[in-house]
């Protein structure tokens, strides 16, 4: 099968790519941009076409035959190379059906890590125990893995580890052999309008999962009922609460995955966990990168922080944060009351703005900051060269900066550092 990808080179498309490479399909694709999994892609020899996506390039693979055509849910309907497409009669689908077809096809058992915050962490750390104990297990995670590739598929595997993502509604394409939830608050009120509708997609994910272990205020449940685990949080070493609770799920699921496996070797090797992109990414003494861009992320993510400040020895925590999406600001800015609390000085970027509503008023970074009980260290800033400058002094001063963003300050950042 001859399967195109429009949108193949970032975290979202890229890692399905390379599984579906490794699983025999032939695969190609095109991009606005290089994305994070592109060199990835490239070393797996897939063809990718950078630029305009103006269609050349998929009339070019279309004599060839294409069988399907898979694409971003940020393409929008009237994209050049899905209204060719569609008029070439080409399957077209989204991301999720096309991986469904591959668990299906591949006669895989999906563990899917769904939630608010923490699945990528989780996701990654299955994985990370899975790969270092020889389970059979494809997977695919959104970010880029510095001791794996993203995405993979072998002859043999049993097993399916993926990050479920609940935006746009695609983690209710899959029907799991086990649904892992580390957390879930509200969140994407550009696709749910309400709480409620958040949540009750949550349930349905849920009913429609063989297995759910989840941990939430009652404690660490499977399919409902409250477990005592073996792996309790004093057994993990890794920095920060929520680190610690994400590993006792990701040991409690490779354990499910084979029980015949030790209780301590799954600790230890969970313990010398790297790390993934963008989740506290530690880019050089001192200077760190997180995908955090939600109030609870934010208070989770500093707790982290104040734990590698004490392991490392730093002065304080300073937070460089720059929001995401003007549409969730409008229904999570009261929640940053005390988000920030732990941090010593706090500099707020202007919102990266993406598929937002014009109705609304963009909030600035002071109205922001008026609204926190610590407004006091914080203060509004610019990308730019004073900013440069002064996480400069701050590392030089020996504390430890994290940015906080699921935009393109990460971009920058990494461009200075």
């Amino acid at each position: 099968m001859k399967v195109y990808i429009s949108g193949i080179a970032g975290t979202g498309m890229g890692p399905l790519a390379l599984m579906a490479k490794t699983a025999g399909f032939e695969v190609c694709g095109s991009d606005l941009a290089k994305g994070a999994i592109y060199d990835e892609l490239i070393e797996a020899g897939i063809e990718v076409r950078i630029g305009s996506q103006d269609g050349e390039f998929l009339q070019e693979k279309l004599t060839d035959g294409v069988d399907w055509f898979v694409y971003t849910s940020a393409l929008p309907e009237d994209h050049a190379e899905l209204v060719m497409a569609r008029e070439a009669g080409i399957k077209c689908t989204k991301r999720d059906d096309f991986t469904a077809f591959l668990v299906e096809k591949l006669g895989l058992k999906m563990i899917a890590v769904a939630g608010t915050h923490g699945k990528t962490t989780t996701t990654s750390m299955i994985i990370w125990s899975g790969l270092k104990l020889g389970l059979p297990a494809a997977y695919i995670v959104g970010t880029t893995l510095g001791f794996a590739s993203s995405g993979v598929y072998h002859k043999g595997d049993k097993f399916f580890i993926y990050e479920a993502d609940e935006y746009d509604r695609n983690f209710l394409k899959y029907h799991p052999w086990l649904a892992v939830i580390p957390a879930v608050s509200y969140d994407h009120p550009d696709i749910y309008p309400t709480k409620e509708d958040y949540k009750a997609a949550f349930e349905q994910f849920k009913a429609q999962s063989e297995h759910v272990l989840e941990d939430d205020e009652n404690g660490l449940r499977r399919d409902g009922e409250k477990i005592d685990t073996v792996f309790e949080l004093s057994r993990f070493k890794l920095a920060g609460l929520v680190r610690k609770k994400d590993a006792m799920l990701a040991a409690e699921t490779v354990k499910l995955m084979d029980e015949e496996l030790q209780d301590d070797a799954i600790v230890q090797i969970l313990n010398e966990f790297p790390g993934v992109g963008r989740r506290f990414e530690r880019l050089r003494d001192g200077l760190y990168s997180d995908y955090a861009h939600h109030p609870e992320e934010i208070a989770a993510t500093i707790e982290v922080a104040r734990d590698e400040c004490r392991l490392r020895n730093k002065k304080g925590i300073v937070v460089i944060y720059q929001p995401h999406q003007n549409v969730r600001q409008h229904e999570v800015r009261d929640e940053y009351r005390n988000a920030f609390v732990g941090a010593d000085k706090v500099m707020w970027l202007p919102t990266y703005l993406t598929r937002e509503d014009p109705r609304l008023e963009i909030i600035k970074p002071d109205e922001f900051i008026e609204g926190l009980s610590n407004k006091e260290v914080a203060e509004a800033v610019e990308l730019g060269g004073e900013l440069e400058s002064k996480i400069k002094q701050y590392l030089v001063d020996n504390y430890l900066v994290v940015l906080m963003t699921a935009g393109p300050a990460d971009e920058w950042l990494r461009a200075r550092f």
